[in-house]
This record gives structure tokens, sequence and C-alpha cells, in this order.
């Protein structure tokens, strides 16, 4: 559903929808006038000068990518919570963010980079280690004494 529209979906009464529009629109004021001084100040303190419609322009823009952001998130937990159901998992693990990254190469590599970084870098835990030294204690001694 588009926070900002809310087409796709919105079930609720006409009145939930007029305060939701105006929250929203609210919200998009208060974003403009931020967004507005930000630019005013930057072009300031660079003495240059931001014609009123660029400003406005630039502060639409921003909402726009904000808002898209944030539905992008959204959209990303709900693929990572279906990945993890899939694998009959109750939590997220890094396959499922590397999975979920498989359109962009680049940021699927850089995932899986950073996920072997992080399990070089991480110590053995205690269980795998009483298991390692059971192991070499049931196997052969390195020496063997051969005599009668």
């Amino acid at each position: 559903m588009d926070p900002i529209t809310m087409e796709g979906g919105y079930n609720g009464s006409d009145e939930e929808k007029e305060d939701v529009e105006e929250t929203n629109s609210h919200l998009r004021d208060r974003f403009r006038l931020s967004t507005i001084s930000i630019a005013e100040s930057e072009a300031k303190q660079d003495n240059m000068e931001i014609s009123q419609p660029v400003i406005v322009c630039i502060s639409d823009l921003a909402f726009k990518y904000a808002v898209l952001c944030s539905v992008t998130a959204e959209q990303l937990a709900e693929d990572l919570e279906m990945f993890a159901h899939h694998a009959g998992r109750k939590s997220v693990n890094m396959n499922d963010v590397i999975i979920s990254a498989h359109r962009n190469t680049h940021l699927a590599d850089l995932l899986r980079s950073f996920s072997y970084n992080l399990k070089a870098k991480e110590p053995q835990s205690e269980k795998k280690r009483k298991k390692s030294s059971s192991k070499e204690s049931k196997g052969l001694p390195s020496v063997l004494n051969l005599d009668p």
C-alpha cells in the first residue's frame, strides 16, 4: 500500500482515511519545510543562490525518495520473513539476507564476503571445542608405543 496516496487496499472507514491523509499531508509539509531550510542553509554556506522552484523540486524528490525507502524496507522485511519461513525457521539468518540481494550481484557478493569475514572472526563455541577434543581423545594417539 502506498502510504501517501493510500492506494493498494486501504479498508478503513472514510473518517480513518481522512485522518491518515491529514497526517500524511502534515508530514509532507514538515518534511518540505525541513528540506527547504537545509537547502537554503547549504546555499548560504557556499555563497550560492537557489531558485524557489528548484528548492521545491529538491524537497519533493527527497520526500518521494524517503517514502520509497520506507516501502522498500517494509518489502525487504516481508521477503526475509518468507525466506526463513520457507526454510522452516522462525528467525532470519545471514543466508536469507544474501538471497534477498540476488538481483544485485555486487551487493550479494559484498554480503557474502562480509558473512565469510564474520565467520572467520567468530571464535569456536565451547560445544565445538568439546566435540573436537573428544574426537581427538577417541582417535588413535599421535604416538604409538610398540613395545611388548
